[in-house]
């Protein structure tokens, strides 16, 4: 476990949006009387008896602050009163010494800001009395069989009770549906964590495009990235790391291996770190040997284009699907232009949009949430209607975008080898992807410290 500067913490943030999840919980409950238990993750087992480091869930990080494992969290609510109260590891001196250091109960009332705090061991044995006559529980849906069955035991022994004049809950809520959006809106101190891990995530790719070598392996790029990410304070990568040269680059989510960095190749690498448990989440493809060829430089301008015109549309008011819409537009038109689409086969721009000739080429969203998860979490669609070319179907209502949220804008292009295709674009993998924050009159890009014009990064490489 890798825990943040303590100097960083303030608990009043997490003590605002417990407050913030009562009142939601008030809003969905008849009687306004209810209870919230929201779990931390699980510490999982890598092999034999070592651990892959501990990350909190980041539901219960998001409300707590607290990044220890065996932890939960339970919010008693009534129409004029709520109770925070913690469940956590005990002090225990001989565990400290090998594992480090718990907080504790005692000491988790005053820094963490919580009305109670017990030791974990005895969550089974309250939970029952605490679920008494709530009538709204707010849990985690099928989060996994083991909080599953203990919350099914509670409540059963809170039906017990009924002969003795107690309610049990008659209604269950996921509580996640309320925390996806009071999650979707960053704060201004999450709107810090973000741009942090956004410069440090842009360091990583940086100090690629110096080092990179002929001759090295994708390995050895991702080693730079990690030694860079690491060195400027990240706690951990955000997400597995991709680095993919030459044809690895068409697939989207190729992990790292050992393929050759070739002269002559293109390098496309998506990699983010993690600070104060905030997703970086970067884009960036360059060459080899420093220099583009006329075919990748040709497909690089049309990905930059696409990207350009999605974040001249990303702002508030705007429809989530807008700037995707912009983007499909500006890589067909480029894939048109290219002579990777052929005209006398697809017809007129808007003909080859509506069959999506471009999806063998462009196969997924322009862009995602972006938070404490890197695809963090939140609807992207408010409700459905009918499609108008198929009365039989319906398509989604994509919400419109707000100030305070934050995203990726990530177009790209992957020319797999094909008849119909120039052969000069083959095994060519094209991504670019910058984090933003959406603000009233457009968006702040959080992670442009690193290049995207194309002479900008050959320059770069160059004297790096």
């Amino acid at each position: 476990m890798k825990p943040l500067h303590l100097k960083a913490f303030n608990p009043q943030t997490f003590l605002a949006r417990r407050d913030a999840l009562v009142r939601a919980m008030r809003a969905q409950s008849v009687t306004g009387t209810s209870i919230a238990i929201i779990p931390t993750a699980a510490e999982v087992a890598r092999n034999r008896d070592a651990h892959y480091d501990f990350r909190p869930d980041s539901y219960f990080y998001y409300l707590t602050g607290f990044a220890e494992p065996e932890a939960f969290l339970v919010l008693c609510v009534t129409p004029d009163a709520a109770r925070s109260i913690l469940f956590c590891r005990e002090k225990n001196l001989e565990r400290e010494i090998w594992d480090g250091y718990r907080l504790g109960p005692e000491a988790a009332v005053e820094r963490l800001r919580m009305d109670e705090a017990h030791p974990v061991g005895e969550l089974d044995a309250q939970l029952p009395k605490l679920l008494a006559n709530a009538q709204t529980v707010f849990a985690p849906l099928a989060y996994n069989a083991a909080f599953d069955a203990r919350l099914s035991h509670a409540l059963n022994a809170t039906r017990a009770l009924t002969r003795s004049g107690v309610n049990a809950p008659s209604v269950q809520n996921d509580v996640y549906v309320l925390l996806d959006e009071m999650r979707l809106r960053k704060d201004a101190v999450e709107q810090n964590w973000l741009r942090e891990a956004g410069k440090i995530s842009a360091a990583g790719h940086i100090r690629a495009m110096q080092t990179c070598q002929v001759g090295w392996r994708e390995l050895d790029l991702e080693a730079e990235i990690r030694h860079e990410f690491m060195r400027r304070g990240a706690q951990e990568v955000a997400y597995n790391t991709i680095v993919a040269t030459g044809a690895n680059a068409c697939v989207l989510h190729y992990r790292a291996g050992l393929s050759e960095l070739k002269d002559g190749d293109l390098c496309l690498i998506d990699a983010g770190a993690e600070y104060g448990y905030y997703a970086g989440d970067i884009t960036r493809t360059f060459p080899v040997n420093g220099q583009f060829s006329k075919a990748q430089r040709a497909l690089y301008e049309v990905v930059l284009n696409a990207q350009s015109e999605a974040i001249a549309l990303t702002r508030a008011g705007v429809a989530f699907d807008v700037p995707h819409n912009a983007v499909v537009r500006a890589l067909t038109q480029g894939l048109l232009d290219l002579g990777i689409l052929n005209r006398n086969t697809v017809g007129s721009i808007d003909e080859a949009i509506a069959q999506k000739a471009y999806q063998p080429y462009f196969m997924h969203r322009t862009g995602h949430w972006l938070g404490l998860d890197v695809h963090d979490c939140g609807a992207y669609s408010v409700g459905q209607k009918p499609d108008p070319n198929d009365t039989s179907k319906t398509l989604p209502i994509f919400r419109n975008l707000e100030a305070g949220m934050t995203l990726t804008i990530e177009p790209g292009l992957y020319i797999r080898p094909s008849a119909n295709v120039p052969e000069a674009f083959w095994n060519l993998g094209v991504r670019i992807e910058d984090d933003a924050i959406i603000t009233e009159n457009g968006c702040e890009l959080m992670t442009r410290d690193v290049p995207v014009d194309a002479s900008e990064i050959e320059l770069l490489m160059k004297h790096g």
